[in-house]
């Protein structure tokens, strides 16, 4: 762990009971049946996911560090997500939505009550930072499953602790230019990962900041956008087996993929995308969104580009190779180090979905390089794998079993995920063909 202050009780527990009011609302509107939903592999049933956060929570800050008995005595046969396979969680004696909300409920008063007033000791403001961006986390997951099974909309509230609403005229999704051409970087040693003493928590699979060599590249100033990527759909992109790699063909075939999952055609034959419940036409500005490492390669190929390495990706958001004397820095931010606001990123939710890749240039990082920050989660090329001397954290299983050589890095943020938990360095991994997470891309000159 790395913690550079000691923490008030006060920012934790604001932290806490926000997150836990975003996953209230994520489920509130939804009935009973679309609480359990249908048997899919890549959601969760929403009962047993909202059961599962208040687990870890007690698992770690209640058990683990305060040694306190369960509060419910069936809680690790239902919730523990390391041992109760994926594709059983339908079929578990789950509690009533009631009795799960309460449940809910007792381990978020009883951590609030650990808590405290004051000064917090470093183990416990571990643990607390750790459940809090665990909920975040499945509070975006939340999300991408009410997409992926077509339900409504969530109605969310703006953020705590801070984070205020869009400034007006910036609510509409509209950009105030495209945004084109490549930004160009030197190459040199870089130090990808998280810097010790950087920030009062990263995650074990930051740790820690070590020399890379990078050869000089120039990286996209926006994601593709919806029109790019549709041209490569209507120049039969996804029917031309050379543009794509073996894996991400039998992928397709296996798929029957012949456009990204959420697109379909309108009456007169233009694109349109599901949003949530609602279809509209295709922003020609909008980042594409909801395509796959696969699918983003293939493009590549089909327009002379490449994916951005993780390290090519963490230079550019950082301005570049860090030169000259004095200690080893790297801005938290592609804009520097101020906190993110609705100016600078598109987080939290306050939007409900992408803005214009023009969009938000108050949170530009060098020479026009936009939306590194929030809007849609990255790909790239490179596969999820350890740092140099990785040590897992408590939670052993947050990295250490997806460094499997199948799960691909992606880097930046999505439009909801938190801002208290995204920074430059923060890095995220699916298997390269999941295509329901909040993902797009950039590319980089070949």
């Amino acid at each position: 762990m790395s913690l550079d202050s000691p923490p008030t009780a006060g920012r934790l527990r604001r932290d806490l009971l926000d997150a836990r009011a975003r996953t209230l609302a994520l489920v509130a509107d939804l009935d009973d049946g679309q609480l359990m939903g249908p048997r899919l592999p890549i959601v969760n049933p929403m009962l047993w996911e909202i059961g599962h956060v208040a687990w870890f929570a007690e698992h770690w800050v209640l058990r683990e560090l305060r040694g306190e008995a369960l509060l419910r005595p069936d809680a690790d046969r239902l919730y523990d997500s390391m041992k109760v396979p994926h594709d059983t969680r339908w079929d578990l004696p789950l509690p009533t939505r009631a009795d799960t909300l309460a449940y809910m409920d007792a381990v978020l008063d009883r951590i609030l009550a650990v808590l405290g007033e004051g000064e917090v000791p470093e183990d416990l403001a571990y643990f607390c930072r750790l459940v809090t961006y665990h909920e975040d986390m499945h509070g975006e997951a939340f999300t991408y499953t009410r997409q992926t099974l077509g339900y409504p909309a969530p109605v969310l509230e703006p953020p705590a602790g801070g984070v205020s609403s869009p400034s007006p005229g910036r609510e509409a999704r509209e950009g105030t230019r495209p945004r084109t051409g490549d930004v160009a970087f030197e190459g040199g040693t870089f130090p990808l990962g998280a810097i010790p003493g950087s920030d009062p928590f990263v995650f074990d699979n930051e740790k820690w900041a070590h020399p890379v060599e990078v050869a000089g590249f120039a990286v996209a100033r926006a994601p593709v956008t919806e029109a790019e990527f549709a041209a490569f759909v209507e120049d039969g992109g996804y029917r031309r087996s050379e543009l794509w790699t073996p894996e991400g063909w039998a992928w397709r075939r296996e798929a029957g993929a012949g456009h990204p999952v959420h697109w379909r055609r309108s009456g007169d034959g233009a694109w349109e995308r599901r949003e949530f419940d609602r279809w509209s036409p295709l922003r020609a500005h909008l980042p594409v969104i909801h395509v796959n490492a696969q699918e983003a390669e293939a493009w590549c190929r089909w327009a002379g580009r490449r994916l951005p390495t993780e390290a090519e990706w963490e230079v550019a958001a950082s301005g570049g190779i860090p030169r000259g004397p004095g200690p080893l820095a790297k801005p938290r931010y592609p804009w520097g180090g101020t906190a993110p606001d609705p100016d600078r990123a598109n987080l939290d939710g306050v939007r409900l979905g992408p803005v214009e890749v023009g969009a938000l240039p108050a949170g530009d990082g060098r020479d026009g390089l936009g939306q590194m920050i929030g809007n849609v989660w990255e790909w790239t090329a490179t596969p999820f794998a350890a740092f140099p001397g990785f040590v897992p954290d408590p939670y052993r299983d947050y990295s250490a079993p997806w460094m499997d050589g199948r799960h691909r890095v992606l880097r930046g943020g999505a439009w909801t995920t938190r801002s208290r938990l995204i920074r430059n360095t923060w890095r995220n991994f699916y298997p390269p063909d999941r295509r329901d997470v909040l993902a797009g891309f950039r590319t980089c000159a070949p």
